[in-house]
């Protein structure tokens, strides 16, 4: 152990990063702001689980619009932000090794995701991915310690916890119908026409309710963390070889599709094979998506396609809580109020459309700027030294 790498641990810099993972990070993203804004910033989340739904789709567009999105897109790119998580903290871990404060300074930077995540919660939207992303990784950190076959045993444990959850889901866990369908009633009156205050009192009376939403997915959190360390430290994102992503594509997209649509098709929709389809089918996609864009995004041609993505992924973390801030108030009631009134199509058009005005602002950001103003807040305060924030001439 060197005195240097024990006395100034530092941030990696803008020229020590993978484009790579930034690319698919920042596509990850369009993926997580277009469900969000079709299930949860457009209607309750809860609607889903409701038969007949309140709101049915407006048109044979948002028909089809919402039957892509569920089938290709609904849960995917949230597998692949835990995977790309899961792979980012171990790459911490491992820039740390040299530091005596390795454990306090990963410790505190998921300290400081949690205070994220909980005033994300409670003070701007309900969705929130961070507060479970931080206890997650409370759990995770203890296996970096560990051997590469730990974490591959590990993120399988998780996974197979998950699955039978899917199969015998715990009974006490999930509130009646007629519990969930006075909040849906009580969403479609106060998101669109309430105050802030109004609005902000509500969503933290609904929050019993995500949290039971977040348990059914926790274990899944956890799994694909470790997944994304243990690839991490297989040496496949830093060396990688085309051939084996595409293979790995191939064969994911190819068996995790053909799961969905026979789910989705009623071919396997009963018994545990059925309850296990989409779930896994899920998994599978996530992976296959994720291989796949590394891979494109590693040939010359592919950088010139998917570069645009590049500074988004470098400040996801701003850009998710813009997109948070932006739609609240273009759907709640303290806004325009839209929550509630638009097919599945326009709401998408809305959400894209926040997306790809945030792809030139991160990029003339980044230009300018070393970090994201919420990247560099985080960076300041775990390593309680204040960061350079400006790129050098």
């Amino acid at each position: 152990m060197t005195s240097d790498g024990a006395a100034s641990p530092r941030p990696i810099g803008p020229s020590e990063r993978i484009d790579a993972i930034d690319v698919l990070r920042g596509i990850a993203l369009l993926g997580v702001v277009a469900m969000n804004v079709v299930t949860i910033f457009r209607v309750s989340i809860f609607e889903r689980f409701l038969f007949p739904k309140p709101h049915l789709s407006f048109s044979s567009i948002d028909s089809a619009v919402e039957t892509i999105l569920m089938l290709a897109v609904d849960l995917k790119a949230l597998a692949l932000f835990s995977l790309l998580f899961g792979a980012g903290l171990s790459i911490q871990f491992e820039r740390l090794a040299r530091s005596e404060r390795r454990t306090s300074l990963l410790l505190r930077r998921l300290v400081v995701l949690l205070a994220f995540g909980l005033i994300h919660l409670c003070l701007i939207w309900n969705g929130d991915i961070l507060t479970e992303y931080a206890l997650a990784g409370f759990i995770v950190l203890p296996f970096l310690f560990g051997p590469r076959w730990l974490l591959a045993v590990a993120a399988l444990a998780s996974l197979v916890v998950y699955l039978e959850m899917q199969v015998f889901p715990p009974p006490w866990l999930w509130p009646g119908t007629d519990a969930v369908a006075q909040d849906v009633m009580d969403a479609n009156r106060i998101y669109a026409t309430g105050g802030f205050l109004d609005v902000l009192a509500f969503r933290l009376r609904e929050i019993p309710l995500i949290a039971a939403l977040h348990v059914y997915i926790f274990p899944r959190t956890i799994g694909l963390f470790l997944l994304g360390a243990f690839v991490w430290r297989t040496g496949v994102l830093r060396n990688p070889s085309r051939h084996l992503l595409f293979s790995i594509a191939a064969a994911c997209i190819g068996v995790g599709a053909a799961l969905i649509l026979c789910h989705a098709g009623g071919l396997i929709a009963s018994g545990r094979i059925g309850a296990l389809a989409e779930p896994l089918g899920t998994i599978l996609l996530a992976l296959g998506y994720g291989a796949g864009i590394i891979g494109i995004a590693n040939l010359a041609s592919g950088k010139r396609l998917l570069g645009w993505a590049a500074p988004l992924g470098r400040m996801a973390f701003t850009n998710y809580l813009a997109q948070s801030v932006i739609l609240g108030w273009i759907f709640y009631g303290y806004g325009l109020g839209l929550f509630g009134g638009l097919g599945v199509a326009s709401a998408l058009a809305i959400g894209v459309a926040v997306y790809f005005v945030q792809v030139p602002f991160s990029a003339w950001w980044l230009s300018r700027y070393r970090y994201g103003p919420i990247e560099w807040l985080w960076r300041t305060l775990m390593y309680g030294v204040r960061q350079p924030m400006r790129q050098k001439a």
